[in-house]
């Protein structure tokens, strides 16, 4: 009776741990696009490398979540999902065919999370290190059978009513059509370009947040991290900047909900390029470290979840000898290579996956399940084989919203 007495206390300890005897009031839903296991796998293997003696893992802000799940990717058409679809199930719970955005297979349409959460009283944020429109933040607000129509996607920002955006800006529409920037500024929307212009307007009860155009090598995305470490540009803004101001814009007593895109580590999975790999998926862990940040300030009652959309490239460490790459990538005067030398081709992308002692398994998407992170109320739920279709419905049960 004793055992029995112990077994159900520890039990419920483990259940209050993660979080499962909690109400989500905050909630973080962090995607990186393409970051499967082998992506955190490789990042890590780098960061625990100093030196040509070092053997051993880094870690990344998620990698020591309590909770730890894995999710199926398939799309309702393909084995091998895109990032419509994937986006899709993460914030609908449906699967759709590929190139579909909330749209099913029978030309049904799709209401996401988001706006289930909007209606029931909580604020929304939406951001990413592309163009708003891309597939994996569009899946959050918009509709369309084809990913690529852009200015469809874009032109119903302004309906939604949630009140933080951020990320690249909109993609630019067919000439004579009016852009998506007069339209969503006519829904009531405050348009900040910049740090700056940012600060002096988060205000604004709805804000769109994006980079100056003024400094921007390309609008459609926020600079990478090796862009920013080649450039050294003050003004850059990056995803930690975006879900710090989402914070300041949604904090409120009832609550919120935030969607973050790590966009840039599939573009790097796909071209195979070990370095960008490893920028993008550390850039998107310095993100998460502004949630875990407010998580610490309310334990209770915040979530935060970090997953993938899908895997990409299927990158793995062969004869891993990733401190190579420090060399490589910290610009310094004394070293005869450096960022710069990498951003200009002088090295090419499957030497420097050579030098790394990485390999890698295709140059698209792969149908390996994602890693699935989570700490908070309601983390337990995430724990375990599941599938993508699943997130969004225990995110609403965490919440107490109707899904």
């Amino acid at each position: 009776m004793k055992r029995i007495v112990t077994t159900t206390f520890l039990a419920f300890a483990l259940l209050c741990a993660t979080g499962c005897c909690q109400k989500a009031k905050y909630v973080f839903l962090f995607i990186g696009d393409g970051m499967g296991f082998g992506a955190v796998s490789v990042t890590e293997t780098y960061l625990g490398q100093t030196d040509s003696t070092a053997i051993g893992m880094g870690q990344l802000a998620f990698s020591s979540f309590p909770v730890m799940g894995a999710a199926s990717t398939y799309s309702a058409d393909h084995q091998r999902t895109d990032s419509a679809a994937s986006g899709t199930a993460l914030s609908t719970g449906e699967k759709v065919n590929n190139d579909s955005i909330c749209i099913g297979p029978e030309g049904d349409t799709l209401t996401g999370i988001a706006y289930k959460i909007h209606d029931a009283g909580y604020k929304v944020g939406i951001m990413a290190t592309v163009c708003i429109d891309h597939a994996t933040p569009a899946a959050f607000y918009g509709r369309s059978s084809h990913r690529g129509d852009y200015y469809e996607i874009g032109s119903q920002l302004g309906s939604t009513g949630f009140e933080f955006f951020g990320g690249g800006d909109f993609n630019r529409p067919d000439k004579g059509q009016p852009d998506c920037f007069a339209k969503a500024e006519a829904a009531g929307y405050t348009i900040a370009y910049g740090r700056d212009d940012f600060a002096a307007k988060k205000g604004a009860g709805k804000i769109v947040f994006f980079q100056s155009r003024d400094t921007a090598r390309n609008t459609n995305q926020l600079p990478t991290r090796l862009e920013r470490i080649a450039r050294n540009n003050p003004a850059d803004i990056t995803l930690k900047e975006l879900v710090s101001g989402a914070v300041d814009v949604l904090d409120n007593p009832k609550g919120f909900f935030m969607m973050a895109e790590g966009s840039m580590i599939d573009w790097a999975a796909h071209s195979n390029d070990v370095a960008g790999l490893v920028n993008e998926t550390i850039d998107m862990s310095d993100a998460v470290e502004v949630a875990l940040e407010f998580y610490r300030k309310h334990p209770k009652n915040t979530l935060i979840i970090v997953t993938a959309d899908h895997e990409t490239g299927g990158p793995a460490t062969n004869k891993p000898t990733l401190y190579k790459l420090q060399s490589m990538l910290e610009p310094s005067s004394g070293n005869e290579t450096n960022v710069d030398n990498y951003m200009s081709g002088e090295h090419s992308l499957s030497e420097v996956s050579k030098i790394a002692g990485i390999g890698w398994t295709a140059g698209s998407h792969t149908a390996d399940r994602v890693p699935v992170y989570a700490i908070g109320a309601g983390s337990g739920k995430f724990a375990g084989e599941i599938d993508n279709t699943d997130i969004p419905r225990k995110i609403c049960e965490a919440m107490g919203v109707e899904f």
